[in-house]
């Protein structure tokens, strides 16, 4: 049974952080405001609701891992790091500035909570898929998570790591896919064919689940049913959209890196009700 109180706490949370995450990116006049909105409640879910973390221990042995693999979206993980109590809210207004710890992609040696150098796209899973083997190896309970992007799975590293998760029955390893069918420039679906993408993860020996990435009840229900099967791997293909929450940013591919302007953010801010926390 779903706790009411807990998905209505959850989307609270939501609104605040996406309001914050605009004024961020507006503030330092760079970010990836479009991908960062489709991934937030996907990340308020895991650090609210699922993720064994401590922010004031970060690096606890038996801490959950968790991986944004879609390194570009730095702003949703820093905005929803800082709510959850990893480091003071006010280090947001540094983002993107010089000698700022909160670098356009995350930095694991500067950044409480951040367990890996990400950027580069189709480096999560990898490293995801060696930190579950670890656990398993050494039958740790800790578990891992890693968001990827939906057009980062265009990378081949990403499918020769899915192949060794089976391989290795890493059912602690959970895949969420940020399924917004945007990348930078177009639609996936024109850029590269993506689609029968569940199919694909099963076919590669992973348990499948699909789900509405913007439904807290439904993502928090999933999450906590991993794993899906005793021997298996599991996959989360969450079905969002680009510039959820915003009405003039939704599903709109030239929001994938652009800026709002002061208008723009005061427009995006109306729209984003604030809900006190």
């Amino acid at each position: 049974m779903i706790d009411t109180q807990k998905v209505r706490e959850l989307s609270r949370l939501a609104a605040a952080i996406r309001r914050r995450d605009l004024q961020m990116i507006y503030g330092s006049g760079l970010g990836h405001v479009g991908g960062d909105l489709s991934a937030i409640d996907i990340l308020v879910t895991l650090y609210f609701g699922i993720l064994r973390v401590d922010p004031h221990a970060p690096d606890a042995p038996e801490r959950d891992r968790f991986i944004l693999s879609k390194g570009h979206c730095a702003g949703a993980l820093y905005t929803t790091l800082a709510h959850a109590g990893f480091f003071p809210l006010e280090e947001l207004n540094t983002f993107a500035r010089p000698l700022s710890h909160l670098n356009g992609h995350p930095d694991r040696n500067k950044v409480p909570g951040v367990e890996t150098n990400t950027g580069p796209l189709g480096h999560g899973l990898p490293v995801g898929v060696g930190c579950a083997l670890a656990a398993k190896l050494t039958a740790a309970s800790w578990r891992v998570f890693v968001l990827t992007g939906d057009g980062e799975l265009q990378e081949g590293s990403n499918w020769e790591a899915a192949m060794a998760a089976a391989h290795y029955q890493l059912s602690n390893l959970t895949v969420i896919v940020d399924r917004n069918r945007l990348q930078q420039g177009d639609w996936t679906e024109q850029t590269m064919h993506l689609e029968p993408l569940a199919d694909k993860w099963r076919a590669f020996g992973w348990s499948v689940q699909e789900v509405d990435g913007h439904d807290h009840a439904l993502l928090l229900e999933t999450l906590s049913r991993v794993p899906f099967e005793t021997d298996k791997p599991n996959c989360i293909i969450a079905h969002t959209q680009k510039g959820k929450g915003v009405s003039f940013m939704q599903d709109k591919a030239a929001w994938h890196h652009r800026v709002p302007t002061a208008e723009e953010l005061s427009a995006a801010l109306n729209e984003l009700e604030e809900v006190p926390l």
